[in-house]
């Protein structure tokens, strides 16, 4: 577990509101997750309005891991096929 000298504090603003994430990646980092789920947040109400944050917020995350699973499955197809490739 990383001590508290080793933790970043970043303010950042996500669909109107601030937040304090602390973690051990970079402000540069942090910020820029912050603005990819802010930017999320707002092409969902874009389209839909009449959503209470709530409801914003989880299908927000709903998309933010189905695009994980996505991608980690092309990694998971491309490391098999470089496998295949280099036996």
């Amino acid at each position: 577990m990383l001590s508290d000298t080793q933790k970043n504090r970043t303010s950042v603003d996500i669909y109107g509101q601030q937040y304090i994430i602390i973690g051990a990646e970079s402000p540069s980092h942090i910020r820029l997750v912050a603005s990819m789920v802010d930017d999320k947040m707002r092409e969902i109400s874009s389209k839909n309005s009449t959503l209470d944050s709530s409801k914003l917020a989880v299908l927000t995350a709903v998309n933010a891991v189905n695009d994980y699973i996505k991608v980690k499955d092309r990694l998971e197809r491309l490391e098999n096929e470089l496998k295949r490739v280099k036996d």
